[in-house]
This record gives structure tokens, C-alpha cells and sequence, in this order.
């Protein structure tokens, strides 16, 4: 149960201060927009083949291994905004290109939100996602984890599943979608 306890404070503290981050750039109102929907895709389908591809590329990528994370969740909540019974179904698969997880980033901005690589919201978004990597990556150097131990793993899982949780609330936010009291 320590374990536990210690994987779920560490992911409300990188949570925290990634809603700061986002809020400070204006791509989040200060709090994490959050769907059911869109987080049981991730669960459900999603995180098993983004781990097993973005594990591999962290030695070399480890930027991309956690950001690109973002981009996937940006890419479920534009899905479940357009029409969700039709995009349910989509596959991690269908995200990628003809590079696979190397080309992932660019084919959700082109394909999925529909913007040029070289246009201010793609490099906007880009910018976002990458302060994100950074700002995740510098919590778990601080966490002296030892490498390649089970702990490394979870925290690692963990950082990529908020990093997904940023991306669709950046996503839910740009599309217009906020909390009011009622």
C-alpha cells in the first residue's frame, strides 16, 4: 500500500504543477478538464502500446516518450468533441504514420487537429507539450528513483498518463469546454 500511496502523490504533485504551467501559458483555465470517456480510452487501449513504444525511445527521446503523451490526449478529446460513437474504435495505431511512434506528434497536428506543422497553434501546442516534458522529466530526476527498477517503470507510466490527461484538457480547453458552478 506504500507503494501505492507514494506512485498517486507523486502523480497529483506532476499533475498540479502541469495545470500551473498550462494555466500560465493560457492553454488550461487552472484546473484539469477531465471526461470519463476520454480517460478510459486511454486505460482501455492506449497506454499499453504508447508505453511499450515510448519505454523503448526514452533513452534516446526521452522528451518525446513523455510529450508525445499530450498529443494523444489531445487527439481522443478532439474525437470525442466531433462525434465519439464514431471515433470510439480509433486504434494508437490509427494515430501513427508510416514512421509509427516516430512521426506520432506530427500526424495528430496534421491529421487529427488539423493544423500545419509550421502554423503559431501547432508550434504553440508544440511548445506547451515540450515545457510539460521537461517540467515531468526534472520531477522524476528529483525523485532519485533508481533506474530500471519496477519504481522507474510506475513512475514513469504514471507521467505519461498525466501527460495524456494534459493534452485533452489543453484540447477540451481550445475547443471551448469549462467548468461552471451551477
Amino acid at each position: 500500500m506504500e507503494e501505492q500511496e507514494y506512485l498517486s502523490q507523486y502523480e497529483r504533485r506532476l499533475q498540479d504543477s502541469l495545470v500551473s504551467l498550462c494555466t500560465a501559458y493560457n492553454l488550461m483555465g487552472g484546473i484539469l478538464l477531465e471526461n470519463d470517456d476520454i480517460e478510459c480510452k486511454f486505460s482501455e487501449s492506449l497506454a499499453e502500446p504508447y508505453l511499450r513504444d515510448a519505454v523503448r525511445e526514452y533513452r534516446a527521446y526521452p522528451e518525446a516518450s513523455v510529450a508525445w503523451a499530450g498529443y494523444l490526449g489531445m487527439a481522443i478529446a478532439k474525437f470525442w468533441d466531433a462525434d465519439w460513437q464514431a471515433y470510439q474504435q480509433v486504434t494508437y495505431a490509427d494515430l501513427q504514420g508510416p514512421r509509427g511512434f516516430d512521426d506520432l506528434d506530427e500526424q495528430i497536428v496534421q491529421r487529427v487537429l488539423g493544423y500545419e506543422l509550421d502554423s503559431e497553434p501547432a508550434r504553440r501546442i508544440a511548445d506547451m507539450l515540450s515545457n510539460c516534458a521537461v517540467e515531468a522529466l526534472t520531477m522524476i530526476r528529483h525523485e532519485h528513483i533508481e533506474p530500471q527498477s519496477p519504481r522507474a517503470y510506475y513512475v514513469f507510466a504514471r507521467t505519461v498518463q498525466v501527460l495524456y490527461r494534459i493534452g485533452a484538457s489543453i484540447e477540451l480547453f481550445l475547443l471551448g469546454y469549462k467548468l461552471e458552478r451551477l
